[in-house]
């Protein structure tokens, strides 16, 4: 998809969790896990795709990233 790897990621390490948490902050609700920081920026970059794949066909409006 077009843009959908310019969204800016946030990975942090979650000591509750006992993972890397990667958010979108854009997109609200886009969030993914990982054992190790790689494995979180390669699922959310997955969840990026759905994201958008699901708001295309809700109907809803999908944010530029930012510049």
């Amino acid at each position: 998809m077009k843009n959908s790897n310019k969204y800016e990621i946030v990975i942090y390490w979650s000591k509750t969790d006992e993972s890397f948490i990667a958010e979108v902050p854009e997109l609200a609700g886009c969030v993914a896990d990982g054992k190790t920081y790689q494995e979180a920026l390669i699922n959310v970059e997955k969840i990026i795709e759905e994201w958008i794949e699901t708001a295309i066909i809700l109907g809803r409006t999908i944010p530029e990233p930012r510049e």
